[in-house]
């Protein structure tokens, strides 16, 4: 008797996953020292010639506006090289890759895209850092001169970390001109060229770092993180968006509120693994391979009204409880991802 093609199991074989091989850290983390000791060398040699001779002439002004700035650039820097930029910790073996969890964000739909190596479904702007074999919630980028990510987590001590070397780059800078003019009339000595051995690097340094700033307060502003600039999948708004004093609240000023455990894996449950016919809307454009988590093509029920979005910083806790509460969507099954390589770095 011949069998029925609605009576035959539909066998899934779940594709073989390639061993993630994480980057050698020797070499990051030797950069990442050298920088440390960089800062400690360069502002020894102006502590100790230029700055002493303009205090031992009455001008404290140079000691007392340079001292506290590096004191706060060097701790600054050490704290963000051992800071936590948000890991959401491995998941469990027995969460299943084929299942579909979608969420609403502000009239926007994100289908959570798998992750192979940690095991989990990933929120919305968290991506897997190849360098640190880590998934990062609210990813910005890879640093390589603290080796370490930047997310939501430790952003806002990267943010004063930049705004320190700036101001203490052009104090630098200045303390070492207005040295080199109050001794014109002298001849040369250790202390001019000590002065110009601290004011080129500090020159050189200052407008980068000048202009990372600037692009860091506008992405702030507007929401946007670095890993999305090539990935431009808010075709007509972006749902992370709140406006511009409360983008500055929610990154700089809200609550970071509890490290994650792999328990919070728990919170996630599938949607829908049926498949389903109906219209769907054109596809997007082909998105980078760095940037996982994008619109999905069916929209489901909104779970927000238009602009009560959740907060555009730290969304995996609010997601991961959309969806404990969330009705079941009819969405199709979807493949495993590839694992996500974000290649943006300093």
């Amino acid at each position: 008797m011949p069998f029925s093609k609605d009576n035959v199991p539909l066998v899934v074989k779940e594709p073989q996953q390639k061993p993630v091989v994480p980057l050698s850290w020797f070499f990051p983390s030797l950069f990442a020292t050298f920088n440390v000791m960089l800062l400690v060398f360069l502002s020894g040699l102006f502590f100790g010639f230029p700055c002493r001779w303009l205090a031992q002439n009455g001008d404290w002004v140079f000691l007392m506006v340079t001292g506290p700035l590096f004191i706060l650039t060097f701790f600054t820097l050490i704290a963000l090289n051992f800071s936590d930029p948000g890991i959401l910790h491995r998941g469990s073996d027995e969460e299943n890759p084929m299942t579909v969890n979608v969420v609403s964000v502000n009239r926007r739909a994100f289908r959570l895209q798998w992750c192979p190596t940690c095991r989990f479904h990933r929120p919305p702007r968290t991506y897997h850092c190849p360098w640190c074999n880590i998934c990062v919630e609210d990813f910005d980028h890879h640093c390589k001169w603290v080796n370490n990510c930047i997310g939501h987590r430790n952003f806002r001590l990267f943010m004063l970390l930049v705004l320190s070397l700036c101001l203490y780059s052009g104090a630098l800078l200045v303390s070492c001109l207005m040295f080199l003019i109050r001794t014109s009339h002298m001849p040369f000595s250790v202390d001019k060229a000590i002065a110009i051995v601290v004011a080129v690097p500090a020159a050189g340094f200052l407008i980068p770092l000048s202009l990372l700033l600037l692009i860091q307060t506008i992405s702030v502003s507007t929401a946007e993180r670095s890993c999305e600039n090539k990935c431009k999948y808010h075709q007509e708004y972006n749902p992370f968006d709140q406006g511009f004093v409360r983008n500055w609240y929610l990154t700089m000023c809200a609550p970071l509120g509890p490290k994650y455990m792999s328990e919070v894996v728990c919170l996630q449950r599938p949607l829908g693994t049926e498949w389903i016919s109906e219209k769907t809307q054109p596809s997007p454009p082909p998105c980078p391979e760095h940037c996982s988590s994008g619109p999905l093509e069916t929209q489901p029920q909104l779970l927000h009204p238009a602009g009560k979005g959740p907060q555009g910083s730290g969304e995996a806790l609010f997601i991961l409880k959309e969806i404990e509460r969330s009705p079941q969507l009819p969405v199709p099954m979807s493949s495993p991802d590839k694992p996500s390589k974000c290649p943006i770095t300093e």
